[in-house]
């Protein structure tokens, strides 16, 4: 847990921050808030790719809502998801998954190969909730070796910042 009293984060997330807020506020749209905070995320956490989903439980669906890189990872795109170990930890218990290279990723991901394309060899998958139910994701690929503290938890506050998005587009 986050210890938000004592928490410091760097100069230039402050930044990022106060500006996403400025953009949240504003942001007329499901549309805008997920812009806003996709831009934000890549900024403050730096080069990668960022997809934004809702979780269809009943079909076991995942369906994406928004990607930095429409070309490769497509908004629409959906998958299917089984039960995994990936999946309970997920999608079902609400825990954040953290991947770090190449054999990790190959485990969980399907599609592999495109994310191999792509030179990505770390994951972050965080569980996006609502009223103690998930009810999407946000997920950051990168290339790193490892992932910092400090990255996994402000990929967890941009996706928290992202949820009430997500909320409303699968509300409709």
């Amino acid at each position: 847990m986050v210890d938000a009293a004592n928490m410091t984060l760097p100069m230039h997330w402050q930044a990022q921050l106060n500006a996403l807020l400025d953009r949240l506020r504003d942001a007329a749209t499901p549309q805008g808030a997920m812009d806003a905070v996709g831009q934000a995320t890549l900024a403050m956490v730096g080069p990668g790719l960022l997809t934004i989903n809702a979780w269809h439980v009943r079909t076991g669906e995942i369906e994406r809502l928004w990607s930095s890189d429409s070309a490769a990872y497509p908004v629409g795109g959906k998958k299917i998801k089984g039960d995994t170990a990936w999946t309970r930890q997920l999608l079902v218990r609400g825990e954040v998954f953290v991947g770090e290279g190449d054999e990790a990723l190959a485990a969980v991901f399907d599609d592999i190969a495109v994310i191999r394309g792509l030179g990505l060899n770390g994951v972050v998958n965080v569980p996006l909730s609502r009223r103690g139910a998930v009810i999407g994701t946000f997920n950051y690929l990168a290339d790193v070796q490892a992932w910092t503290a400090d990255e996994i938890t402000a990929l967890r506050l941009l996706g928290q910042l992202v949820a009430p998005a997500v909320v409303e587009v699968i509300a409709g």
